[in-house]
């Protein structure tokens, strides 16, 4: 097998990003890909950056809110953070949770 290409998930150390968000990252050349596991009640501030973020509810419910429009996220339903827009969440319920970053997120490379 190789190992610069197959991977295994169960490898991937888990990093708290924010309180009660934990994930396991995975950067690429030009992605960071962050799988989250987040307990209902969680919280993300409100926050921007300069990464396009695309964030998607692999289970659960979460509220994203973008540029103060605050809108419920769960499988069937995703979003397509601009640059620089900013954001924040809670988690409704317990959520694993899918965020794509571009370009990669150095200060996430860095934890």
């Amino acid at each position: 097998m190789d190992t610069n290409i197959f991977k295994y998930f169960d490898e991937i150390p888990v990093k708290e990003v924010a309180p009660g968000f934990f994930s396991k990252l995975i950067h690429t050349d030009r992605n960071t890909i962050n799988f989250i596991t987040v307990a209902a009640g969680c919280t993300v501030p409100r926050h921007k950056h300069f990464h396009q973020q695309y964030t998607f509810v692999i289970e659960g419910q979460f509220e994203l809110t973008v540029n103060d429009d605050p809108q419920v996220l769960d499988p069937g339903r995703f979003a397509l953070i601009p640059s620089e827009a900013y954001h924040s969440g809670v988690a409704i319920t317990d959520c694993k949770l899918l965020d794509i970053f571009d370009p990669v997120r150095e200060d996430y490379r860095a934890l």
